[in-house]
């Protein structure tokens, strides 16, 4: 019934599963949770996230690197690479990339030319890029127009209307994580009022960002049902239809096809 669109399960706390992760998915079943992608942040991540989703029919992953990797990391995400790396049929899509200029100002153009890359790769491949952006929206809209890319999530959306208006408009998916179920953010929650349900998707970026009750505590794929609870208050629906629309939503991603 819910599917979590983001997840990173190599940093999952295990210590609750005695350091099994098939516990920890199960547990998520048992939640609810129908479907999960495992995010890449590097290239590497692909290894132990193939051997995961090959286990299990439910999971899948991207393959791409984050925009705080170090430079030499982003610069061997090739086109090529990625389009080589994304041959696996559990690879539903690239990334997560984009641009963080929060954390590091240092490799601006480094960070653009590696999210021009993969949204190159995800044109070639025809399948959708996971984008991060963080003190860095109008740059990331802008790359995302230059590119024509038209085919994406913005993962763990946190911007403003225009911000969901700009990328809605270039066909993307806009994800919410449980930062939309803080006390703190209405300003999140009124912008999300104005997302199309058909455009909705739902993650919880476990392990970070556990959605209220359990805000400050480490987050994990079982959580996801709460985000759709904080985003069925201000649909007025259940959070049931949430996790119904938002996995159909994903289900729609995945197979369009240019």
């Amino acid at each position: 019934m819910f599917t979590d669109t983001h997840c990173h399960l190599t940093m999952l706390n295990l210590a609750p599963y005695a350091g099994d992760l098939d516990q920890a998915l199960q547990e998520a079943r048992d939640a609810g949770v129908t479907k999960f992608m495992g995010i890449s942040v590097t290239l590497d991540d692909h290894v132990a996230l193939a051997e995961i989703a090959h286990r299990h029919a439910d999971v899948g992953y991207t393959v791409g690197v984050h925009p705080c990797e170090d430079r030499e990391i982003m610069q061997q995400a090739t086109v090529e690479h990625l389009v080589e790396l994304a041959q696996d049929s559990k690879v539903w899509a690239f990334g997560e990339t984009g641009l963080d200029y929060y954390h590091s100002v240092d490799y601006i153009p480094d960070q653009k030319a590696c999210f021009a890359r993969h949204i190159e790769a995800s044109k070639i491949a025809g399948k959708p890029v996971v984008v991060h952006t963080r003190s860095a929206k109008q740059d990331t809209i802008d790359i995302i127009r230059a590119e024509q890319s038209r085919h994406g999530i913005l993962h763990c959306f946190t911007e403003d209307l225009t911000t969901a208006k700009a990328v809605l408009d270039c066909g993307y998916y806009i994800s919410f994580s449980g930062i939309v179920s803080f006390k703190n953010a209405q300003d999140l929650r009124d912008v999300a009022r104005y997302v199309p349900l058909d455009r909705l998707l739902i993650e919880t970026d476990s392990p970070y960002l556990a959605p209220v009750p359990y805000r400050g505590k480490t987050n994990e794929p079982k959580y996801v049902p709460f985000v759709a609870r904080a985003l069925a208050d201000i649909y007025g629906l259940t959070a049931e239809e949430i996790g119904f629309i938002t996995s159909h939503n994903f289900e729609n991603l995945l197979n369009i096809r240019y």
